[in-house]
């Protein structure tokens, strides 16, 4: 019975996304290439001072988007600190500097880590100035480098690859918000609250009393889920009832994480002029997918360990009107997306389970990945895998008519290797240094042994990919994880994008390399499992020693 509704779950999410794929994807490519700007557009370059019909080079476009997630980190912190004087505080005392600092680097790098609970430690002003803001602006910044990115691929010797401030404006005021809009408006007929009214006291069937949050939850949710942000309003996120009442509005928030990352390959065909290459990715993306959610679906209902098989079931930590399939699928989507949301708590999934979200992420999240993010991710696997082809044949590597030479390839490789690097030092630091090991293992793990490692690899994981999700079982508040996983977000999230700017930027300044007979197909299937096979490859090579200390040492013993 459980199978069933799985596949009928996956059946379901499939069609929708099918069926949305194509208007979605043209609709986004029409959103960056037209030349027409609205008038809500008009208003705010004259604001801000921009020449909408100006490109930037690659470089500008990068101190664009340091100087603006600049502003976002310093505006955020401030809000956070100064709460106290804000209206809407609900009383509310401001922020600790470190709480603040990990999470104004937090929602600025659309990661949304949430090293505290949001109900009571943030009210409604730095909810909706504060987080919600940035989770628009994160979200619609990884498109625009994305967008950039596909327009090295199509352009022909030009020294410029767009305009960040129309790229951000655009896919904010024509993208996320209508679609937010709607799916707020859907959220709110399933049950989820919208309203300011603070902490309500109510009397238990105990007879005792209880304050229930109240806020402007639809709102948030929405964009939370479609930006593939992440960040709760509430501490238990996707699985409190306020934020996702029953089995079908589980399905639309699924349905919102996946909607944009699994339709920009279809803008990527239409803007590089070859709508094959679109559908490349998204089988690569696909198919890495279902693999990764039919195996964490097995795991759990096989429920290995002693207290699921006593219990009939892996359903500790799981919400009953979810279940252990709605709480696999929503937690696949969110580890395979940089969203990081949670409606089942992955600490509590078996060793071999838990495992799963921690792959999904350490594959880079491209599959689909998050919004921009993912697609980039999956062009530099693209680049990579050409890169191998033509090594074993003997070809110069070209990828969507350019060249792909020794800077290209530097650049992709670096770009692999950020992410690696940043969860392997960050975990051997927290064990290494003398101190910081007494504070992680004597404060922050809550299950000593194999599984603490566990805990900790996920916490280093979700940070350096800028997912958010988290093992419930490590206390992350302390000095240490506030402020290492704060870097590993910085980081995790602005080299990437540097590195993959300044890609677009010697894309861009190429010629178009005319086909040949010798010229690799990257649209048949033998590119395809290329592309996947070189993304298992390269996690496997890197994370399969630290898998073997945590969750394998855990699933296997």
């Amino acid at each position: 019975m459980a199978w069933l509704g799985f596949l009928a779950t996956v059946g379901t999410l499939i069609l929708i996304l099918a069926i949305t794929y194509r208007p979605l994807g043209d609709y986004m490519a029409w959103v960056y290439t037209s030349g027409r700007d609205w008038a809500v557009e008009r208003g705010l370059y004259r604001v801000i001072g921009v020449d909408p019909k100006r490109g930037q080079s690659w470089q500008a476009y990068l101190r664009a988007v340091l100087a603006f997630s600049l502003v976002g980190v310093l505006v955020l912190y401030l809000l956070q600190r100064t709460q106290q004087w804000l209206p809407a505080s609900l009383g509310l005392p401001p922020v600790p500097e470190g709480i603040a600092f990990n999470t104004a680097i937090s929602f600025v790098a659309n990661t949304n880590w949430q090293a505290y609970s949001p109900e009571a430690t943030v009210g409604y002003a730095v909810q909706c100035a504060g987080l919600a803001v940035q989770n628009f602006v994160s979200a619609a910044t990884g498109i625009a480098v994305a967008i950039a990115l596909v327009r090295g691929f199509a352009a022909r010797r030009s020294g410029t690859i767009g305009n960040f401030w129309v790229d951000l404006i655009r896919g904010t005021v024509r993208i996320l918000l209508p679609i937010s809009v709607l799916g707020a408006l859907v959220l709110l007929a399933g049950g989820v609250i919208q309203n300011l009214a603070g902490f309500t006291e109510v009397s238990t069937l105990a007879g005792a009393t209880q304050q229930l949050p109240g806020g402007p939850v639809a709102s948030q949710e929405a964009i939370k889920l479609l930006g593939t942000n992440g960040g709760g309003f509430f501490n238990a996120n996707s699985a409190h009832p306020f934020e996702n009442p029953a089995g079908w509005t589980n399905l639309v928030q699924i349905l919102l994480i996946l909607l944009i990352p699994f339709a920009l390959p279809r803008t990527l065909g239409r803007m590089v002029g070859d709508r094959r290459q679109g559908l490349a990715i998204l089988a690569v993306m696909a198919t890495l997918a279902l693999v990764s959610v039919t195996a964490l679906t097995a795991f759990e209902l096989a429920g290995n360990g002693t207290g699921p098989q006593l219990a009939g079931g892996a359903l500790e930590g799981k919400e009953l009107r979810f279940g252990i399939v709605g709480s696999t699928i929503f937690g696949s989507a969110s580890t395979l997306t940089s969203t990081g949301a949670v409606n089942a708590m992955h600490d509590s999934f078996t060793a071999l389970g838990g495992m799963m979200p921690m792959l999904n992420m350490m594959l880079g999240e491209i599959a689909p990945g998050g919004v921009g993010s993912g697609l980039y991710g999956m062009l530099i696997v693209a680049i990579i895998a050409v890169f191998v082809a033509g090594l074993l044949v003997g070809r110069t590597p070209e990828y969507l008519g350019k060249k792909i030479g020794p800077r290209e390839m530097k650049l992709a490789s670096l770009y692999i290797l950020v992410m690696p690097v940043l969860v392997l030092v960050g975990v051997s630091l927290s064990f290494a240094i003398p101190g910081v090991r007494e504070s992680v293992v004597g404060e922050s793990i809550a299950n000593p042994g194999v599984h603490g490692l566990s805990e900790v690899i996920y916490a280093f994981a979700s940070g350096a990919n800028n997912n958010g999700s988290a093992f419930a079982g490590l206390t992350a508040s302390t000095p240490w994880f506030t402020a290492a996983i704060g870097v590993a977000m910085l980081l995790g999230r602005f080299i990437p994008i540097a590195l993959v700017l300044a890609l677009a930027g010697s894309l861009a300044a190429q010629d178009a390399v005319p086909a040949t007979a010798g010229t690799l197909q990257t649209h048949r299937p033998l590119f395809v499992g290329l592309m996947a096979g070189t993304a298992v490859l390269v996690t496997a090579l890197v994370f399969f020693p630290i898998l073997t200390l945590g969750p394998l040492a855990e699933g296997l013993r």
